[in-house]
């Protein structure tokens, strides 16, 4: 016999409804992220932006740990080495190799390719940890694919442009960031390693900032565009700072895989914006490699294992 199924009480009926509000909100304060560090990159430079976003970022994550009490220190070797390489590649490489993948793209291309990351994160979770592939990871696999080649296809006819190069080495970092994260199982509090992961982040942009660019010489506020700053603040306070806020209070309330698989409404809302905003107009092969590649990260997202049902004697 099956067990009957556990009564929802009010209080965890709220509980979830404000987990799923707050993760609505997520997707489109991220997903308007996207044409809004296009709009910034046109008055400040790619490495100065993630400095300050990066950098706001941690300070938030920081002051949220700190706030709540939890332990914010690393005091392990192992686990701040794990921390530090995990930082490089989900962090700093990813969000830097996006920000220049946007400079020599359209916006919408760079969400949807960016998007194939778990499709990437499956496949070296197969190779570098043999885990498993069930029938609907190896379809999204497989969807993954045609997606990307009905994308890819009619821009790899002159050469790909170096903005698409950058958005699948991004993905590509950030996968191999997840993978990594998982082998090494860190055992610190979930705050801290984001934290110092953020902070990594910044560091690494700053110092880009001073290699090729040196010291920052800010423009007067007068001589940059309206839509310049507004745009910088918006990445700063709502894309990195409240994005990152709202994430974790998401995790808090509900598991992380389905946390993550809510996510996905955030390349709609990207896509979306670079259309009403930045007025980009997504061709057939867009639109169809979008598609697949919204369904192939469905596939891989969804929970596996589900129990099957007892067959009745």
């Amino acid at each position: 016999m099956s067990a009957a199924p556990i009564p929802s009480t009010p209080a965890h009926a709220a509980h979830a409804g404000r987990a799923r509000a707050l993760l609505l909100l997520l997707g489109v304060v991220w997903g308007l992220n996207w044409p809004a560090v296009k709009v910034a990159l046109s008055g400040v430079s790619p490495w100065g932006l993630r400095s300050i976003g990066l950098g706001a970022a941690a300070c938030t994550v920081f002051a949220l740990g700190f706030a709540r009490g939890r332990p914010m220190a690393v005091r392990a070797g192992r686990d701040r080495l794990h921390i530090a390489v995990a930082g490089v590649l989900n962090v700093a490489a990813f969000n830097i190799l996006l920000t220049f993948a946007q400079l020599g793209a359209a916006t919408s291309r760079v969400a949807i390719i960016t998007y194939s990351m778990p499709l990437w994160a499956v496949l070296f979770a197969r190779i570098a940890l043999g885990e498993r592939l069930d029938r609907v990871r190896a379809a999204g696999l497989l969807l993954g694919a045609c997606g990307l080649a009905v994308l890819l296809a009619p821009l790899a006819e002159g050469g790909l442009p170096r903005g698409i190069l950058f958005a699948l080495a991004a993905a590509l970092t950030w996968a191999a960031g997840t993978i990594y994260t998982k082998w090494a199982r860190i055992s610190v509090e979930p705050l801290a390693v984001a934290g110092w992961q953020l902070l990594i982040g910044a560091l690494v942009a700053l110092t880009g900032l001073l290699s090729f660019e040196g010291m920052p010489h800010w423009p007067h506020w007068s001589m940059v565009h309206r839509e310049v700053l507004v745009a910088v603040a918006y990445h700063i306070v709502f894309g990195m700072a409240l994005g990152y806020v709202l994430w974790f209070n998401i995790i808090n309330r509900m598991p992380a895989g389905v946390a993550s698989l809510g996510t996905l409404l955030v390349p709609v809302v990207g896509v979306t914006g670079a259309v009403l905003l930045l007025g980009e107009r997504p061709g057939l092969s867009d639109l169809g490699g979008f598609a697949l590649i919204f369904c192939a990260a469905l596939c891989v997202l969804l929970p596996s294992g589900i129990p099957r049902r007892r067959r009745a004697r």
